[in-house]
């Protein structure tokens, strides 16, 4: 296979009719990591939510594996779904409900068949893997905006996904706890996933990227090796992109 998800012509307009994304085509390798980078309000964020299925484009279409997605039937779809984990800027998780429903809910999804007692062991085993050694037991109104993206990580990774989009994940962590994301992600590198993420920080990109990927004005300013855009453009040229070094 030679693309995993592969971006085809993709525009995308807002709900007042703004164009977000214009004429986007990227084609993503399986089992490489590519980062996604760019000024500000570029439509980093949107193209990796139209990646991820999330968002439906106004114009062009979205591959996973060859297949169109908003065409699939629902058994495909449903196999996109378990196979891809997002995990977002704002974390995204429940307001209504707690930090164990909410990372139940995915395994209740996916795996019906598991008992209470195999969603405990799974979920467990996955928060102590993150570092949140907390209560499960409450909203996440009560936890910091870094702990919140410790569960949001762990929602992601419940059902062992092969495909990770990671929209800013290490954003307003404290250092030990992003390292040890950064850790985990490197670890799904060795499993030979697929990750798509968004950073502005030139750490990760160094450390985690295969390709990058720049969008700009939403458009493809540059698609290419890690290593020559890391050589090529200029400590400025990072600069007005966004990216801390």
């Amino acid at each position: 296979m030679e693309n995993i998800i592969e971006l085809d012509d993709i525009h995308f307009s807002d709900h007042e009719g703004r164009k977000i994304i214009q004429g986007v085509s990227i084609k993503y390798k399986p089992e490489k990591t590519t980062a996604i980078i760019g000024p500000s309000g570029g439509g980093k964020s949107t193209v990796l939510k139209i990646s991820a299925g999330l968002l439906q484009p106004s114009h062009g279409a979205v591959f996973y594996k060859g297949q169109n997605v908003a065409l699939m039937n629902r058994v495909d779809n449903l196999e996109f779904r378990r196979e891809g984990a997002f995990v977002f800027q704002d974390s995204a998780l429940w307001a209504n409900m707690d930090l164990f429903q909410i990372l139940e809910l995915p395994l209740k999804i996916h795996y019906p068949k598991m008992t209470k007692q195999q969603r405990k062991d799974r979920i467990s085993e996955i928060t102590t893997e993150v570092g949140y050694r907390k209560n499960l037991n409450v909203r996440p109104s009560t936890l910091s905006m870094g702990e919140q993206k410790l569960i949001a990580y762990s929602r992601a990774m419940l059902c062992n996904p092969s495909l990770l989009f990671l929209d800013e994940w290490t954003e307003s962590m404290d250092e030990t706890s992003a390292d040890r994301l950064v850790n985990l992600v490197r670890k799904k590198q060795s499993e030979g996933a697929t990750i798509l993420f968004v950073s502005h920080d030139m750490r990760v990109i160094k450390d985690l990227a295969d390709f990058v990927v720049v969008i700009a004005d939403g458009k493809v300013a540059m698609n290419t090796p890690k290593d020559q855009i890391i050589g090529n453009l200029s400590l400025k040229d990072f600069e007005k992109m966004g990216v801390v070094l």
